[in-house]
């Protein structure tokens, strides 16, 4: 539960030696090259990443491709192989012979990309087809040879046709000409097919009339509409055939997708260490290296460098006052879970306290008191836990937020014992927690719904927590004055605020609570005030202790936001009782279409609200702590851990093999 302790690392080695080092810096899986410090007589290694770049792109563009290809007949077929899987183990041996099988690699992109334009070319000229399919299917029923159409020693003639809401105009047209005569030969949902004579002498007179209507000229001299439309359909049928084995020829090569996958990660590798060039300094034979590890590392780290044949020089030193070494969190399995939530809005520096466990015990207090029910709390429990426990080897952020809100079901099952409530079932006799719904309590002599003020207490309890942990910030750097004025005296002025609000309450009964509050929160706040421009002159400290006064509107207004804590969990007790009293009695009438229609509404409504209560608890309890709680104390900006080579795409590296 704390920021692991990192320790620096200075290197220098031949130049021609780079790669080796990196590879056993990389195989430890514990150091992160960091920008080196300009250095005299150095300069940034001469090197260009643009031409892996490329590589990677293209061996990326024929794996998706081939991965698109045996989805898609995976899903048609019905069947699973598994070769679609990411995060498969690979040792390190493995990884790094990656290299040794370029070659085959570099031919399977090549047969995969030119199965992929193949299949590009198949489906443009199907499309193609099917266009001049359509554009045939008027003449399909035609027997007679499009020869046939032809004009005579004293006539003109044409074959075509007319758009379908043009046909009674233009038919009407035709027969008012003098020497024309026309025969409607088919028509279809958007044409209709014509053949037009005419006589010379009137032929230009025709040939506007055709104009005018949108006539288009049959395209066809040889054979027969008939057999014009039999050829593309089999041209049609043929080149589906095409496609369909083109498509088993790139399946045919699904075993190619596991070598893909580990050559990508190794190339993305090769990439990162040609990119460090930007990180690192260099004289005409050697190279300048800077590094993180953490401490209890440094021994490994030191063992794989010394196992190095080539010559190099290296020391361990810890970072100067001036340096901020990046963020490593050691927590256990469960508060684990919620290190995502913090990085969401930041990570903490390398210099502050790990905040993620008070953290976690807040927001799933918070998260339970929102659900407020013990069988959505068991679902959280047993769904979120079994993706959790899933993952537990190799956790992902998925199953790291299914941790989290199974940790949050815990809380919600205790919370819905205490407002008696499952599934929206009253299930005790008696009630611990007032009813959200009605019960009011007042506050000097103001009606307030009673879960209302609980929820506020809350929020000044977190709030008295987050100053305590500013005093711990500051004690844990030396400054036990600044940790009693900026922390203790504030987390006080919070007892006060919350025992003035027990004091207030009629039904509490403890009217002295008030004044001994008010007297705390007071006095507080003023030595608060005094000693807020303790290192300020004469000037400051007056303005210093006038925004401490100021802050107390902010704080009022803090505690307000805590408010959604109980908005959210009205809402959703709502929903819950309304589902709850409507599949009561639909089984208490005994009929078994609405005992039926229960069970539905059992199901389908509390799932949806479950999964809304979720999404709403999710993102209004993180709010709280980003604002809330962390606006107290923390201060972020870190920039996390990340061990050179560490960051692999579709597998799951070994670090021993």
């Amino acid at each position: 539960m704390a920021i692991v302790k990192m320790r620096k690392l200075n290197l220098l080695a031949m130049s021609y030696d780079k790669d080796t080092v990196l590879n056993a810096l990389q195989r430890t899986g514990a150091v992160e090259v960091v920008l080196h410090t300009e250095t005299a007589h150095t300069q940034i290694p001469e090197g260009s990443a643009e031409g892996l770049k490329t590589r990677l792109a293209s061996v990326e563009a024929a794996l998706l491709a081939l991965s698109a290809e045996v989805e898609s007949y995976e899903r048609e077929k019905g069947v699973k192989t598994g070769v679609l899987k990411d995060g498969f183990e690979v040792s390190y041996s493995d990884f790094m012979g990656a290299k040794a099988q370029e070659e085959a690699v570099c031919a399977a992109v090549e047969r995969i990309n030119a199965l992929t334009d193949e299949k590009n070319l198949l489906k443009a000229e199907i499309g193609k087809t099917a266009r001049q399919k359509a554009d045939a299917a008027i003449y399909a029923k035609l027997q007679t040879p499009f020869a046939a159409f032809d004009d005579t020693a004293h006539t003109k003639a044409k074959l075509g046709v007319v758009p379908l809401q043009n046909r009674d105009a233009f038919e009407k047209a035709l027969e008012e000409m003098e020497l024309c005569a026309f025969e409607q030969l088919n028509t279809d949902a958007e044409n209709a097919l014509y053949f037009v004579t005419a006589h010379k002498s009137v032929a230009a007179q025709a040939e506007s009339v055709l104009s005018s209507f949108g006539f288009v000229a049959c395209p066809y001299t040889e054979g027969t509409g008939e057999k014009k439309y039999a050829e593309l359909t089999e041209k049609e049928l043929a080149l589906a055939r095409e496609l369909q084995a083109n498509g088993y020829a790139v399946y045919e090569l699904k075993e190619q997708i596991r070598p893909l996958k580990i050559y990508c990660d190794y190339l993305a590798f090769v990439l990162e260490k040609e990119e460090l060039n930007e990180k690192l300094r260099a004289t005409k034979n050697t190279f300048l290296l800077q590094a993180y590890l953490p401490e209890t590392a440094e021994e490994e780290v030191k063992g794989a460098l010394t196992a190095l044949e080539n010559a190099s020089f290296f020391e361990f030193s810890d970072p100067t006052e001036d340096e901020t070494p990046p963020t490593l969190l050691k927590n256990n399995k469960i508060v684990e879970n919620f290190e995502g939530i913090t990085n969401t809005y930041s990570a903490p520096n390398y210099y502050e306290f790990d905040p993620n466990a008070v953290m976690a015990f807040f927001y799933s207090l918070f998260m339970g008191f929102i659900i407020g029910d013990m069988g959505y709390g068991i679902l959280m429990l047993v769904g979120g836990g079994f993706l959790w426990w899933k993952s537990l080897a190799r956790p992902t952020g998925v199953s790291r937020l299914a941790g989290a809100f199974a940790v949050g079901g815990i809380f919600a099952i205790v919370w819905g014992a205490l407002f008696n409530s499952l599934f929206g079932f009253a299930v005790f006799g008696n009630t611990v927690m007032p009813n959200p719904q009605s019960d009011q309590w007042s506050l000097a002599g103001i009606s307030v719904p009673s879960v209302l003020i609980i929820s506020m207490e809350l929020g000044v309890v977190q709030i008295f927590v987050g100053y305590l942990c500013k005093a711990v910030q500051l004690w844990r750097r030396g400054d036990i004055f600044g940790g009693i004025c900026e922390g203790v005296f504030w987390a006080l002025f919070s007892v006060g605020v919350g025992l003035a609000i027990v004091g207030f309450l009629d039904e509490a009964g403890v009217p002295l609570l008030a004044t001994v509050g008010g007297i705390t929160a007071g006095v507080s706040l003023l030595l608060a005030m005094v000693t807020a421009g303790r290192n300020e002159k004469l000037f400051g400290k007056f303005t210093k202790g006038f925004g401490a006064a100021y802050g107390v509107i902010n704080y009022a207004s803090d505690i307000l936001s805590y408010a959604r804590l109980y908005g959210l969990m009205l809402s959703g007790a709502v929903i819950a009782q309304i589902i709850a009293t409507y599949s009561a009695q639909f089984i208490a009438s005994g009929n078994i279409v609405l005992i039926l229609l229960a069970v539905v509404l059992l199901i389908v409504g509390n799932g949806f609200n479950l999964v809304m209560n979720l999404l709403g608890a999710y993102i209004h309890d993180a709010r709280l702590q980003y604002v809330e709680f962390y606006g107290r104390f923390f201060e972020g900006e870190g920039e996390l851990f990340t061990p050179l080579g560490s960051k692999q795409k579709y597998i799951y590296l070994l670090k021993d093999g």
